[in-house]
């Protein structure tokens, strides 16, 4: 017997049920395991308890939406699960042109950015910042971007576009599916604010502003991913590529806002020529 409202038929209903708990699931160990540790950060920085740790603590919370994610496909997929979240995030064979979309981009971004600063009267920063990762020694351009892969990349997309975006999608317009996840990824940055220091350097009016463009980030890592076939590795490829440009003492000021000017004006474009319903050249990839 078919569900009228909705289309989906009674023998679909468990997988429908299975699917949203499956979601109900990721999304609260994602904010358990990442709230957890930054509560944490956020005694030791305020002093309560006799809490002292080590800012590089702060490089944990990112693994949170990776081990949910993890956590989460164990649960409702098994070993077969595993194999075929694994089998994403190695998915390189994207064609020439994404990967380089996704290594490079950001960088193009980085370089109008300092254009536009110097064009209005700033100063050339000092590229040897782009190698600098806060709480850590000098990396260089190459061992940072490594860092962002290891940290944010990896802890980050496996979950938000490895395991959420997919599921999200099933029987939701990627722009739909898109605005939850986008949602639920701003909300889940808001602890820093009160703990980590360049984001209490902007200050906690500043954090609608940040939620915007973390929205519209999730239209640019959307197109990404659903271009690729649900490439999780190029997800994590363009993130790291991002924050290693834009989290860096080269890319502040006038940069960083011409960089997530950037993103807002690609989050309009995307759904302009391919339209809400994949927002991509391919359709939208689903389980």
């Amino acid at each position: 017997m078919a569900v009228e409202s909705s289309g989906i038929t009674s023998r679909e209903e468990p997988a429908v049920t299975a699917r949203g708990w499956a979601l109900a699931v990721y999304f609260g160990l994602t904010f358990l395991i990442t709230w957890g540790i930054q509560l944490v950060l956020i005694a030791s920085e305020n002093g309560w308890g006799g809490l002292s740790l080590p800012p590089t603590v702060h490089y944990l919370a990112p693994y949170g939406p990776m081990l949910a994610a993890i956590v989460a496909t164990a649960w409702i997929g098994r070993s077969a699960g595993l194999k075929e979240l694994w089998s994403r995030i190695v998915r390189w064979r994207v064609g020439w042109g994404w990967f380089a979309i996704a290594l490079l981009s950001p960088a193009a971004l980085f370089a109008v950015g300092v254009a536009v600063s110097v064009l209005l009267g700033g100063e050339l920063p000092d590229l040897a910042l782009v190698g600098q990762v806060n709480y850590m020694p000098p990396l260089g351009l190459l061992g940072a971007w490594i860092f962002w892969f290891l940290t944010y990349g990896m802890g980050e997309e496996i979950g938000w576009r490895g395991f959420a975006l997919p599921r999200l999608q099933h029987g939701r317009t990627a722009g739909r599916a898109t605005l939850i996840l986008g949602i639920f990824w701003a909300l889940w940055h808001l602890p820093a604010f009160f703990y980590l220091d360049t984001y209490q350097a902007m200050g906690l009016w500043m954090y609608p502003f940040l939620a915007i463009t973390i929205i519209c980030g999730s239209v640019v890592y959307t197109w990404i991913y659903n271009s690729t076939g649900g490439s999780v590795l190029m997800a994590i490829i363009f993130h790291a590529s991002f924050n290693t440009f834009s989290a860096s003492a080269a890319g502040a000021g006038t940069t960083a806002v011409v960089m997530s000017a950037g993103i807002v004006l690609a989050s309009l474009i995307i759904p302009r020529v391919y339209g809400l319903e994949d927002f991509s050249p391919r359709a939208r990839h689903m389980l």
